[in-house]
């Protein structure tokens, strides 16, 4: 590990420890009828185990200076050399015949994108066992009405359960991050929203928190909804985003999906 240099700029703190690796490769525990796409593999530490548990998965690695060495250590893997942020995992799902679950040890710097990538790409995706920030676990899993409760509390609640596994301390990874992370698994839900549905509950969940110090009548005025009369959408605009229920959030986007469409 010496002889490469982790880089900042693609978020690379590499998991040293057998233990953690081996619990997050128990955790994602996959069938040879699974496929697997890893983000950010590194050196391939995890890679291993789940390579002595299936041969059917992929790994995405935006950095160049160890795609060769993957190949050659993992034979028969597909090895992307690109930025998951810009995959088209239609196109890898439909070529593997498969739903996909996605798994890594991800950069703490797009892990927000990441998510939302998994959400618009729903409908190809099973599940995810990701490595995150601990602070970001917890946001994903807030309560109605806590600070925590926000854009990504909502849109992930609202299509997926959200399950953190165990928490894990800076010292298993190089170099070491300044924040505490832990490993999440993340089970999409059956029965999705139509695309229309999908994108206006989207839309108008970033549109409720806009403002987010404000009531919702301030924010969704001050939205790309400014022009919509939400006087009839049957939820107490007096009230900030934070205060929904997932319900009301549904509630209130099918409200501007009728007036809109």
């Amino acid at each position: 590990m010496a002889k490469i240099k982790p880089l900042k700029r693609f978020g690379q703190n590499y998991l040293v420890d057998e233990n953690i690796l081996k619990k997050i490769a128990e955790e994602i525990n996959p069938s040879n009828k699974d496929f697997i796409l890893e983000i950010g593999p590194g050196f391939g530490a995890l890679t291993k185990h789940i390579f002595a548990q299936t041969k059917n998965f992929a790994v995405v690695e935006i950095d160049s200076r160890v795609v060769e060495e993957l190949s050659v250590k993992f034979r028969g893997i597909e090895v992307i050399n690109k930025d998951f942020l810009e995959l088209n995992l239609q196109e890898i799902s439909e070529r593997k015949n498969s739903s996909l679950r996605i798994a890594g040890n991800i950069p703490y710097n797009i892990t927000s994108q990441i998510l939302f990538k998994m959400i618009d790409n729903i409908t190809f995706i099973k599940d995810a066992v990701l490595m995150v920030q601990l602070e970001v676990a917890q946001r994903l899993n807030a309560k109605q009405g806590t600070k925590d409760y926000g854009i990504l509390a909502v849109i992930m609640q609202n299509f997926s359960d959200v399950k953190i596994c165990f928490k894990v301390s800076p010292n298993v990874f190089y170099p070491k991050p300044k924040v505490h992370s832990a490993l999440i698994h993340i089970t999409f839900k059956e029965n999705q929203q139509s695309y229309e549905d999908k994108k206006f509950f989207l839309q108008t969940v970033k549109a409720a928190f806009g403002n987010r110090r404000k009531t919702l009548k301030n924010s969704l005025s001050n939205s790309i909804f400014g022009q919509l009369n939400f006087k009839d959408c049957n939820i107490d605009l007096s009230l900030r985003a934070e205060q929904l229920s997932i319900n009301d959030f549904i509630t209130l986007a099918k409200f501007v999906q009728n007036n809109l469409t």
